[in-house]
């Protein structure tokens, strides 16, 4: 029988997802990691373009055609996992039809750079806007995702004039990946939001020269996002979220809504939190099963884009095969799958004891089929943040960017309308 202490622990525990995913702080030490305390300047950005050895793509491709199958499950949807009939789809088109250097040309569409900031080089686009006045925005991904989600956006952000916006309303893109994911340099050990915020924060200062920037970001951007307003709040503009919320009021004064989400989030991270705890308690076992297994870590993330994203009853993710197949390519071509769980024990490992209410002025976008834990109701994200806009999206999931870049891009517009001086 399970004692009173440990339902009450269990019950914390539960509670402490929300919190986790939004970026409030649950341990608290006195200072951020060593990472990034050093007194190394950032430097001037060096122009960077992808561009993978043909070596490197042979090599995947061989993995996935000699790769020996799992035993199938007897399934017409997801409930085991990554489905079997849609992997097997989806190793044939990858080695069949997917084109790599077609990606590559894609992913090159727009301006990249590589800075050295602390310890790390960030890999990161800069889009100047059009306009007479283009706030600074910088676009935070988390996993499974990388800078592939922002770029429909970067074009309408910049130069909203080409796509039927105003050019008073233009923004300077910046969109970073994320250290340990895609083309950023890997940490030595883990690191979580706030590291990452400290770095962002020197990325836009010391080496783009910008003294004010808005911030946006959903799953773990999210996380980084709020970080960086509790951190730098006199730099931020504002910041958007489309993924977030923080901790409910006490039981006592929840109202029925806010009572009806803790359940749904209770239920939640029983059944579909699983991967979130081993690659926050176990992430080089995680490691271990993922590297130089482009299948398996293929299957690993198109689990997620299919139940996390507004995918219907279809079998196949709202993405094409693809975009799913880019992604994935991003992880396997950089070899930073191992590394890019390793935040979700920076969560762990790296804290901070800067916490509290977001004071920034705040915008978030509800999307329907968002994870229950960073789609809080109206009312909880009140109490978190500085909240001067919300708005509720007729459709689109986790991957809010990626999935509906129309109206992720109005809802910036309308948020940072209300800020610009």
């Amino acid at each position: 029988m399970e004692s009173d202490g440990n339902r009450n622990l269990s019950r914390r525990a539960v509670l402490a997802m929300p919190l986790l995913a939004a970026g409030f702080p649950i341990l608290e030490q006195p200072s951020l990691s060593s990472e990034v305390k050093g007194e190394v300047q950032g430097t001037a950005p060096r122009p960077f373009r992808v561009n993978i050895p043909e070596a490197t793509i042979k090599h995947i491709l061989n993995r996935v055609r000699d790769t020996r199958w799992p035993d199938r499950l007897d399934a017409t949807d997801w409930r085991y996992g990554a489905n079997w009939d849609y992997m097997k789809a989806l190793a044939q088109y990858w080695t069949t039809r997917y084109d790599w250097r077609k990606a590559e040309a894609s992913l090159n569409r727009y301006p990249q750079f590589l800075a050295r900031v602390g310890d790390f080089d960030i890999h990161f686009y800069h889009v100047k806007g059009k306009g007479p006045n283009p706030v600074p925005l910088i676009l935070t991904h988390g996993w499974p995702g990388s800078v592939l989600e922002f770029l429909e956006a970067i074009g309408p952000l910049s130069d909203p004039q080409r796509f039927g916006g105003s050019p008073e309303e233009s923004f300077d893109v910046i969109v970073p990946s994320v250290p340990g994911f895609g083309f950023s340099s890997k940490p030595s050990k883990p690191i979580g939001a706030p590291t990452t915020a400290t770095l962002w924060h020197r990325l836009m200062t010391e080496v783009l020269g910008y003294s004010k920037y808005g911030a946006q970001g959903g799953d773990l951007g999210s996380g980084v996002t709020a970080q960086l307003a509790r951190q730098y709040p006199d730099s931020l503009l504002g910041v958007h979220f489309n993924g977030g919320g923080g901790p409910a009021p006490p039981e006592a004064e929840q109202t029925e809504e806010e009572r009806a989400w803790v359940r749904t989030v209770t239920a939640f991270v029983a059944a579909e939190r699983d991967y979130f705890n081993e690659h926050q308690h176990k992430p080089q076992t995680v490691a271990f099963a993922l590297t130089d297994n482009p299948l398996g870590t293929a299957a690993w993330i198109t689990e997620k884009l299919r139940l996390w994203s507004d995918s219907g009853a279809a079998l196949d993710p709202v993405f094409t095969k693809d975009q799913v197949l880019t992604d994935v390519m991003i992880y396997l071509v950089t070899d930073t799958i191992g590394t890019s769980v390793w935040f979700y024990r920076g969560m762990i490992d790296d804290t901070t004891n800067i916490g509290g209410r977001v004071k920034v002025p705040s915008g978030f976008a509800s999307f329907p089929r968002e994870l229950p834990t960073l789609n809080a109701p109206r009312s909880v994200i009140e109490r978190n943040y500085n909240l001067v806009h919300y708005s509720k999206m007729p459709r689109g999931g986790h991957f809010a960017c990626w999935e509906q870049p129309e109206l992720l891009v109005a809802d910036l517009r309308d948020f940072f309308r209300k800020l610009r001086t």
